[in-house]
């Protein structure tokens, strides 16, 4: 079975194409608002974009619907994640966002308005800190190695109650990842639970994408904010499944 076709056999209730249209149609204002806001802050800041524009917008949009009070950061570089994660709970008001990052760019771009309330940085490793308890979302965009994806799988994924949400970035570069990668180490440990995902990535689902662009035209807010278009996230909930 291909990577493409196991992706829609087992889907989380969290995640499924429906949920995500609806989202889509019920944020659709604020969420016009933040992608203007952001493309003014690329303009503005020195950043690099790690995120494309569906996988920014999933990840906000799972945090205005599923409300949240805790979100973990695994990973932020210059924070262009960190900004879309902090307008949502800004746009819910409430909230609070955990960071953690060996490096520091994202408290040195990211402006005082978005982070003076909602959120704690933490600079270092995260292997070596103390995770908040009982997060509603978490975000993983960090080292892209078989060995932290075993870290980070056992040490935090495994301690997750049922109903979180979780984002891996970096996961579909192609339809399937690499043998002996982090995509392959996550997608061992979502099979073993019985958890699927769903994905928009470009080369792993072009179906869904195709048809999450066009949801997005007929609201008038496919404009690209940045220039990536790879959508490598993948995105799961800790629940049961449909099968």
């Amino acid at each position: 079975m291909t990577c493409r076709r196991r992706a829609h056999a087992y889907l989380a209730r969290m995640y499924t194409v429906d949920t995500l249209i609806d989202w889509y149609r019920e944020y659709a204002p604020d969420l016009r608002t933040a992608r203007e806001e952001q493309r003014e802050l690329l303009a503005q800041r020195p950043m690099h974009p790690k995120l494309d524009d569906i996988e920014a917008e999933v990840c906000y949009l799972t945090v205005r619907a599923l409300r949240p009070h805790t979100v973990v950061e695994i990973g932020s570089f210059h924070g262009w994640s960190t900004s879309w994660l902090l307008r949502a709970l800004r746009d819910n008001g409430d909230g609070v966002l955990y960071t953690y990052d060996r490096l520091d760019h994202a408290a040195r771009t990211l402006p005082d308005e978005l982070t003076s309330t909602r959120w704690r940085f933490t600079h270092g490793d995260v292997r070596a800190t103390e995770l908040p308890d009982n997060p509603g979302f978490v975000l993983v965009d960090a080292l892209h190695t078989a060995g932290f994806a075993r870290w980070y799988t056992a040490a935090l994924l495994d301690r997750l109650k049922p109903g979180v949400a979780v984002g891996v970035h970096d996961v579909f570069h192609g339809r399937c990842p690499w043998p002996n990668s982090e995509g392959a180490v996550l997608l061992r440990w979502l099979r073993a639970r019985g958890l699927g995902y769903l994905t928009a990535a470009r080369r792993a689902d072009p179906d869904l994408r195709d048809h999450l662009l066009g949801v997005k035209r007929r609201l008038r807010i496919s404009a690209p904010v940045h220039s990536g278009s790879h959508d490598p996230m993948a995105f799961f909930g800790t629940a049961e499944v449909v099968q």
